[in-house]
């Protein structure tokens, strides 16, 4: 069944259970494969966006980090429709974090890798990654924005400072010693993205 769902059948079939096996349930799990899976991922979106796109390097690490986020991974991962097939132990609980869905995403793709080929690793990315489409991408790596628009415009120092508060982060974005936008979100990286996207409002009167 899994393999049906994606597309691709095994040779070494105890790789892909490794895969998809949490810490929770066994010592052989995922983690040494998502480590080599994020390399591959990186490389073969990368790959296929220099060869597809003309545009300068920042457009292109932009892109990349999108289909290569953990948000992005995700979407990945439920449109697979994969929670069912994941090994895990009681201490996991019924609802997987976005972190861990990430992460056996890419631990899949190093499955591939090894069970197949590089070939075969760059097929599945393709199927099930938008990547043709990446033009109609929206920028949302909004600190990435702030810090292009700020480095062209002023000569100032720029930094985050952020915090946990009891319903998750709050950061603050500050020029110098000038306040500029507080931010909050359910992490660090969204708090800051988030009073990123409200000092690019605040100081480039920008709709986003």
């Amino acid at each position: 069944m899994l393999e049906q769902k994606l597309g691709v059948e095994f040779k070494n079939t105890g790789l892909l259970k490794r895969a998809v096996t949490h810490a929770s349930k066994s010592a052989n799990n995922y983690e040494r494969l998502e480590f080599l899976g994020d390399s591959i991922l990186d490389f073969l979106v990368g790959d296929f966006l220099f060869k597809n796109s003309d545009k300068d390097e920042g457009f292109l690490t932009v892109m990349r980090s999108h289909f290569v986020s953990e948000a992005y991974l995700c979407t990945v991962f439920d449109k697979l429709d994969l929670d069912a097939e994941i090994i895990k132990g009681k201490s996991m609980g019924s609802n997987l974090p976005k972190a861990v869905k990430a992460d056996i995403v890419e631990a899949i793709i190093a499955a591939i890798y090894l069970d197949s080929s590089l070939d075969e690793a760059k097929r599945f990315i393709e199927r099930n990654f938008d990547l043709k489409n990446f033009n109609q991408v929206k920028n949302t790596n909004y600190k990435s924005k702030l810090q292009e628009l700020v480095q062209a415009g002023f000569k100032c120092a720029m930094k985050y400072e952020t915090y946990k508060t009891e319903n998750g982060f709050k950061s603050s974005f500050y020029m110098d010693e000038d306040l500029i936008s507080t931010g909050e979100g359910c992490d660090k990286t969204s708090a800051e993205q988030d009073c990123a996207k409200k000092a690019i409002s605040i100081l480039f009167k920008e709709e986003i």
